[in-house]
């Protein structure tokens, strides 16, 4: 089994295990709007946790939520747009879908310049409503699926001798062992040696994913 193949497996398993944790944060300064919509998505089984204010979402969240936020777009105090860019100064990732009132193409606009994952207007469709907030959580759980696996792929890297990294780095460059070998100043076989030892340590049994995982320190 490679690298892909084993990394498929554990993703499924966590992939499990985080769906339990997706929460929809709904931002609205109206109680009402609030109850509603904590209600329609109760209902369907949704989790949520509510927030009367931008300030008040800000100042509770935490680098460890997943899931989506639905955000009023007009609110006393902070607005959506606010919040939205806050959030993105902070290194908040979670999808947003912005709500308004008002039909704004301008506000609109703005929204998905700052990267909202959507805009729906009030009174908006219960069907597109779920729609949108589906689509940010299947964002958010590759997003977070990407970073799981980046971590594990850095975390094998931090395995390797120097001298296999130094082997690896030849390799992936495309050279043939009877290259690495003058080039390190050691024999073909050790490089054989040292080559089957790394690929073992990274999972992998092919050139092509030992490039792969060889990228991930690199990766953003």
């Amino acid at each position: 089994m490679g690298y892909d193949e084993r990394n498929q497996v554990r993703d499924e398993q966590w992939m499990g295990t985080m769906s339990d944790n997706l929460t929809v944060y709904i931002v609205d300064d109206d109680p009402a709007v609030r109850d509603a919509l904590g209600l329609l998505l109760g209902v369907r089984g949704y989790r949520t946790a509510v927030f009367a204010s931008g300030e008040a979402f800000l100042q509770a969240w935490r680098p460890d939520w997943a899931g989506c936020l639905l955000v009023d777009i007009r609110m006393s105090g902070m607005d959506g747009l606010e919040l939205q860019r806050r959030l993105g100064e902070q290194g908040c990732l979670i999808p947003i879908v912005i709500v308004t009132g008002h039909g704004d193409v301008t506000l609109a606009r703005a929204a998905f310049k700052a990267r909202a994952s959507d805009f729906l207007e009030k009174p908006f469709d219960d069907a597109k409503l779920i729609a949108a907030i589906d689509e940010g959580y299947a964002h958010e759980a590759a997003r977070r699926q990407h970073v799981r696996r980046r971590a594990a792929g850095v975390e094998l890297l931090r395995e390797l001798t120097p001298r296999e990294r130094e082997v690896m780095g030849l390799v992936v460059l495309g050279r043939h062992n009877r290259e690495i070998a003058p080039a390190l100043g050691i024999s073909v076989r050790t490089v054989e040696v040292h080559k089957a030892r790394l690929m073992g340590k990274l999972s992998v049994d092919n050139v092509a994913d030992l490039v792969r995982i060889s990228m991930l320190e690199q990766d953003g």
